[in-house]
């Protein structure tokens, strides 16, 4: 039988990412003394490589005596960030996506004229932690349906995404919330997290076992582990020496998909590893590109 590895049409770096590291890697090349405040992105292996390069992670801001702080993709806390932006001596170079500042500034905006604010995503997780700072402490996280009740009923709840939320989770939420007062939706997920969720959920349904790759701090590709799961085997791997071969007997048509914070450069060792297990030739491997 034929075998193939397929690779989802969207995966890997989105363009929040490669902006953060193109950014913080321009930084460095014009500065000794660089440093990310927490990771820069959620992948283990792509920030060592980053630190090699001397962009060097820290956790306490305050120990920076001078030199380029680069905010990380997730955003920090508005507090934090205002404390930041008065220390003469630390240049700061905000490398938030896009996306993330967005609603980070539909939360601030309803901060000062709603009297709640639901934040449908994970309650530890960087994002969250630094979109509930922009709220005045009118925010509710909701992570689950067990949430819903620590939400009071108003004449109208305002309900934002953390953006890399699955679209079907977001929706489903929404609808119980509906059930307790008038809601209006800002739907913050974006287009990217939609796009790999997608493809991935396509390809899962085309192939004998997937393959997803990504930090496992990483919650974008949790979640596209938790979508492929449903559907077929699924491993969540963050490098090549995760890989078993036991894994591929009688496999024919393996999928791989991979998080948003994922490096091409890693994509590419998995995909080869499998190649020697499955015993292909480069030509024997379909991949679908991104159109």
């Amino acid at each position: 039988m034929l075998k193939k590895i397929k690779i989802a049409k969207s995966s890997g770096f989105c363009f929040g990412v490669k902006r953060a590291i193109e950014l913080a890697e321009k930084v460095a090349s014009k500065n000794k003394k660089v440093y990310t405040f927490g990771p820069l992105i959620h992948n283990p292996q792509e920030v060592k490589r980053l630190e090699e390069e001397g962009i060097k992670v820290i956790e306490d801001y305050s120990k920076i005596k001078n030199g380029v702080l680069v905010l990380r993709t997730h955003g920090i806390e508005q507090e934090i960030h205002e404390k930041l932006s008065k220390k003469k001596n630390i240049g700061i170079m905000d490398a938030t996506c896009p996306f993330v500042k967005r609603a980070q500034d539909i939360v601030k905006k309803l901060s000062c004229k709603s009297e709640q604010i639901v934040i449908v995503g994970e309650k530890t997780h960087p994002e969250v932690i630094a979109l509930v700072s922009y709220g005045k402490g009118k925010c509710v996280v909701v992570e689950d349906k067990k949430d819903i009740k620590k939400i009071r009923k108003t004449d109208i709840i305002h309900i934002v995404s953390q953006t890399t939320q699955s679209p079907k989770h977001f929706n489903n939420i929404v609808e119980y919330i509906s059930k307790i007062s008038k809601v209006k939706i800002y739907n913050t997920i974006c287009r990217a997290t939609f796009d790999r969720q997608s493809s991935a959920e396509a390809l899962a349904k085309e192939v004998e076992i997937m393959i997803v790759i990504g930090g496992k701090n990483s919650g974008n590709t949790r979640r596209l582990f938790q979508i492929c799961s449903k559907i077929i085997k699924t491993y969540h791997i963050e490098n090549v020496e995760e890989i078993k071969k036991s894994w591929f007997n009688s496999k024919s048509i393996v999928g791989i998909t991979a998080g948003a914070s994922t490096p091409n450069w890693i994509i590419e060792n998995i995909k080869r590893r499998i190649q020697e297990i499955l015993k292909l030739g480069r030509k024997d491997t379909k991949q679908e590109k991104k159109k």
